[in-house]
């Protein structure tokens, strides 16, 4: 059966997270070696006093011991400092004993934190600035918040860490083409190293690389230089197919002297259209092959 949740109009389907999630909470879990053993006797005798005074000042005492516990929280309850067996509570009513129950409250929903710029030297010697964003979720509360104050800013700060010691191992021209392979391989490494720790990184994106002002003109002057080669090469080869043009034109032209003759009218149609003030006197085509053969 599968479990299913339905919030508004949507449904939303938990089983394959937690399929997913199941392995790294039980690995995550063996770290817990000492077994719940119960309050003891000290205990026992305040949680019976917790419930007489919940039942003594009932119904006032319920707006200290009933919680509302959203979708998208978990509750982790430390009795008498011992976190109770169970796993996290909630969503739902939950039920909160006065005095010897503590609470913490878990957000379930992705997280985005920005890492701060980091100041990296590649493998080929540059220096660059690289700022990226972490996408972190937990998936167990238990774990997180009993070896994390802050779950969230921890994995930044490794993510940071981890970012560093991918970046160094690479080139520059890498770095700047492959950020999504990047991103990816630094993920895999945080599923094998945060297995137990309560958290997954979702993803790591890189937003922007900053690179040095003397490095930036350097690669600008290559590549407008680049364009510069190419558009030469563009060009010539565009004079190399005029001139063929032109040359194939001639000789058919050569063939028809009365084409000849409608080439030159045509010209003098298109200079008269475009320069009004200029006056022209066209000679007979004769007499310009009478000079040519004298």
């Amino acid at each position: 059966m599968q479990a299913t949740r339905k919030i508004g109009e949507y449904r939303y389907d938990y089983s394959s997270l937690m399929a997913t999630d199941k392995v790294k909470t039980e690995t995550g879990a063996a770290r817990f070696k000492e077994p719940y053993t119960g309050p003891g006797c000290a205990g026992g005798i305040l949680i019976g006093v917790s419930y007489f005074l919940c039942v003594l000042f009932f119904p006032f005492s319920l707006y200290y011991t009933i919680k509302v516990i959203t979708e998208y929280e978990r509750v982790v309850i430390f009795r008498l400092g011992r976190v109770l067996p169970g796993g996290a509570k909630g969503p739902g009513l939950l039920f909160i004993l006065p005095c010897v129950d503590e609470i913490k409250m878990m957000d379930l929903r992705t997280v985005c934190r920005d890492i701060r710029p980091q100041k990296i030297l590649t493998k080929d010697c540059v220096n660059i600035t690289v700022d990226a964003v972490v996408y972190s979720r937990i998936f167990n509360p238990n774990l997180s918040v009993c070896y994390f104050e802050n779950p969230h800013l921890s994995i930044s700060i490794m993510a940071a860490t981890t970012l560093r010691k991918t970046l160094g191992k690479r080139d520059m021209a890498e770095i700047i083409c492959d950020r999504k392979k990047i991103a990816r391989e630094i993920t895999r490494k945080f599923d094998r190293q945060t297995a137990n720790w309560g958290i997954k990184l979702e993803r790591i994106e890189i937003k922007e690389i900053k690179l040095p002002k003397d490095m930036e003109r350097s690669m600008a002057a290559e590549a407008e230089a680049a364009r510069q080669a190419r558009a030469k090469v563009i060009t010539a080869k565009g004079e190399q197919n005029a001139s063929r043009a032109l040359k194939e034109a001639a000789d058919i032209m050569s063939q028809s002297p009365a084409a000849i003759q409608l080439r030159y009218l045509q010209t003098l149609k298109s200079v008269a259209t475009k320069n009004n003030s200029t006056i022209l006197f066209p000679l007979p085509m004769q007499l310009s092959q009478g000079y040519a053969h004298s």
